[in-house]
C-alpha cells in the first residue's frame, strides 16, 4: 500500500521516528522552558545534563547493578541535585545581570562536562540494554511498533502534561509564577523564595536527566549526545516561545513529526527544516508561537 507514492511502512516508520525524537525534544525543551520561564536563565548546560542522565544510568547498571527502573527514579534526583549545587554556587550570582552572563557560564560548564566525559570514555557509543519487559514489538497491522519506543512516547507525554498541570493549575505553580514576578511579596507570606528557585532549577535539570535515561537504550550513551541535540532543542524552545510550558510540549512533538515527514518527502532538508521553521516564525512572530511579547 502506498500513500502519496510512498510505501506506507516507510511513511509510518518515519512518523514513528519523528514522534520518538519529538518526545525527547518536548522533554528537553520543557526543562529549558521551566528554567527560563520561572528563573529567567538560559541554561546551555541542559544538553550536558541530559548526557549526564544517560551516563549515570549506564554506570549505575555496569558498576552497581542498578536496573533501568531504579535509574529512572534515582538519576533525575542525583543529576537534579548537581544542578541545584550549580544554581546555589554559580548562577545565584548572576540573577541581576544580563541574560548573556548566565548563557556564557552555562555554555562554559557544558563544554567542561562534555570534555571531561570525552577524555574519560572517548567518543564511541556504549550500549544500554532495553528492559526485559519492553523487548519485542507490537504488530499494528501496517507496521511493527517496538515496545520500548511506545513506552518512551507515553512516558514523555505523561511527564510533560503533569508538569504543565502542576505549574499552570496548582497552588504550587501559582507560587512559582508569583515568585518570578514579585519575589519580595511572596517572601512576605513566609515562602522561602531562594529555596523555591533552587528546587525549580533542580527540577528542570531532573527533566533533562530523565530524558537521558530514556534515551540510553535508543541512542546509546556517549559524551556528545547532549551537544548533538541541544541546538535543535533551543530552536524548538524559540519556536514555541521562550518560557511557554505548553508551547515547549506542543512544538517539541510537532516538530519531531515534521522532521520525520521531511525525511520521507525531501530528505535533503531533514536536518535543517526545524531551523527554517524557526527563521520563518521569528520573522512573523518574534516571541514564538505561544510566547508573549514583553
Amino acid at each position: 500500500m502506498e500513500i502519496f507514492g510512498i510505501p506506507s511502512q516507510a511513511l509510518f516508520g518515519q512518523l514513528l521516528i519523528g514522534l520518538i525524537n519529538g518526545s525527547f525534544y518536548a522533554l528537553l525543551s520543557l526543562g529549558l522552558a521551566v528554567i527560563f520561564g520561572l528563573l529567567n536563565i538560559i541554561n546551555f548546560t541542559h544538553g550536558a545534563q541530559y548526557m549526564l542522565g544517560a551516563f549515570v544510568a549506564y554506570l549505575s547498571l555496569t558498576k552497581l547493578g542498578i536496573n533501568y527502573w531504579a535509574s529512572l527514579i534515582l538519576t533525575p534526583i542525583l543529576v537534579g541535585a548537581t544542578g541545584m549545587l550549580i544554581e546555589r554556587t554559580m548562577l545565584k550570582q548572576l540573577y541581576k545581570l544580563d541574560h548573556l552572563y548566565g548563557l556564557l557560564l552555562t555554555f562554559g560548564l557544558a563544554l567542561i562536562i562534555q570534555g571531561l566525559f570525552r577524555h574519560e570514555f572517548g567518543s564511541s557509543g556504549m550500549p544500554y540494554p532495553v528492559p526485559e519487559v519492553f523487548k519485542g514489538a507490537y504488530n499494528t497491522g501496517f507496521m511493527f511498533l517496538p515496545k520500548y519506543r511506545a513506552w518512551v512516547i507515553v512516558a514523555s507525554l505523561v511527564v510533560c502534561l503533569t508538569t504543565w498541570y502542576v505549574i499552570e493549575r496548582t497552588k504550587l505553580g501559582a507560587y512559582l509564577r508569583a515568585a518570578t514576578e514579585n519575589p519580595s511579596l511572596v517572601q512576605a507570606f513566609g515562602i522561602n523564595v531562594p529555596r523555591m528557585i533552587t528546587l525549580t532549577y533542580g527540577f528542570g535539570v531532573g527533566l533533562a536527566a530523565f530524558a537521558g535515561v530514556m534515551a540510553a537504550p535508543i541512542y546509546q550513551v556517549n559524551p556528545t549526545m547532549g551537544a548533538d541535540i541541544i541546538i535543535v532543542v533551543f530552536a524548538v524552545v524559540v519556536i514555541g516561545g521562550m518560557g511557554s510550558i505548553m508551547g515547549a510540549i506542543l512544538t517539541g512533538f510537532g516538530l519531531g513529526l515534521i522532521e520525520g515527514l521531511t525525511k520521507v518527502f525531501y530528505p535533503e532538508a531533514s536536518s535543517t527544516v526545524i531551523f527554517i521553521i524557526m527563521t520563518i516564525v521569528l520573522l512573523i512572530k518574534p516571541a514564538g508561537l505561544f510566547g508573549t511579547q514583553k
